[in-house]
């Protein structure tokens, strides 16, 4: 059974209710990117990025519609990730959130908005035994659940609900990009799609701290 009361949302404070739902968003891109993926947690995927998308400006605006929807798209996007495990974003999220303080979801979509425009970009490194076309279908199909036309403008469009939601962007340092690219954890990297290699996370963070 589960509980979901909205009032206990009505206090919750500007930046983690920004966090928290796009936590929500990224476990439910990545669960539908992943090798792991299948039809139940897809359709799980699917409910839960077009809930956070139509639910966000009521539950940021603390409307009681706008918090049912995000309870019940974070729900949704729990399933999706609990069949599938999390990929490269939540992977390479947990230092920032240990370096500079950033609550988890803000870290996460920090992550994910360069990673997606980056996979459409590097398809033929696709280890997904589906293939390589499959995979560029997977990430299509991503624009389009969140309204667009293909991958491209769902890139684009998560990064413009980023930039919407002004949250920051860490500068780092030399020893901290150390840290940052030897911190990732290779399980969550077997899930992934995408072959990342140690230069291409290094790569990637810079873009990330950009």
């Amino acid at each position: 059974t589960v509980l979901m009361d909205p009032n206990t949302l009505i206090t919750l404070p500007l930046y983690q209710k920004k966090a928290t739902m796009c936590d929500a968003l990224c476990h439910a891109i990545e669960s539908y990117w992943s090798v792991n993926s299948t039809e139940e947690s897809k359709e799980y995927s699917k409910m839960a990025i077009r809930g956070v998308i139509e639910n966000m400006d009521g539950y940021l605006n603390n409307t009681e519609e706008g918090r049912v929807g995000m309870l019940r798209a974070a729900n949704t996007a729990g399933k999706a990730i609990n069949i599938t495990q999390t990929t490269a974003g939540h992977a390479m999220c947990y230092k920032i959130t240990s370096l500079f303080g950033f609550a988890h979801g803000h870290a996460a979509i920090l992550c994910d908005r360069i990673l997606f425009p980056w996979m459409i970009e590097n398809t033929e490194k696709c280890i997904d035994p589906r293939g390589e076309e499959y995979l560029r279908k997977t990430l299509d199909e991503i624009g389009q659940i969140m309204g667009c036309k293909d991958a491209r403008s769902g890139a684009v469009k998560l990064l413009g609900i980023f930039d919407k939601l002004e949250l920051e962007i860490p500068i780092a340092t030399n020893e901290q990009y150390e840290d940052l690219k030897t911190s990732v954890n290779p399980v969550r990297l077997k899930n992934h799609p995408i072959q990342l290699t140690v230069d291409t996370i290094d790569m990637l963070y810079h873009e990330i701290m950009r």
